[in-house]
């Protein structure tokens, strides 16, 4: 059940991301598709990947790697956040 949960919210993070991004400069662009990634593709994408692993290799504690994929794909969301706000505007040059 925590795994259909886990998809659904990655799937609903996926479309709120393309409807918010949608008629944005690309500043926004990036801005929206860094939260998302940091609020909903991080923790819940690396839960299904290392479980879905941890099954696959039948180990529990290969479903461990969940703790390195959370990190790395928070850190990338931050990565893409910040380019937005740093981004200068297509307007001021």
């Amino acid at each position: 059940m925590a795994f259909v949960i886990a998809l659904i919210i990655v799937l609903v993070g996926l479309i709120a991301a393309f409807q918010l991004s949608e008629g944005r400069s690309e500043k926004g662009r990036y801005i929206v598709w860094g939260i998302i990634t940091m609020l909903a593709f991080a923790p819940f994408l690396s839960f299904l990947i290392g479980v879905t692993y941890g099954m696959t290799v039948r180990n529990g504690w290969a479903a461990s790697i969940m703790m390195f994929l959370s990190p790395l794909i928070f850190v990338i969301g931050l990565i893409i956040l910040l380019l937005g706000i740093y981004k200068k505007n297509e307007e001021d040059h």
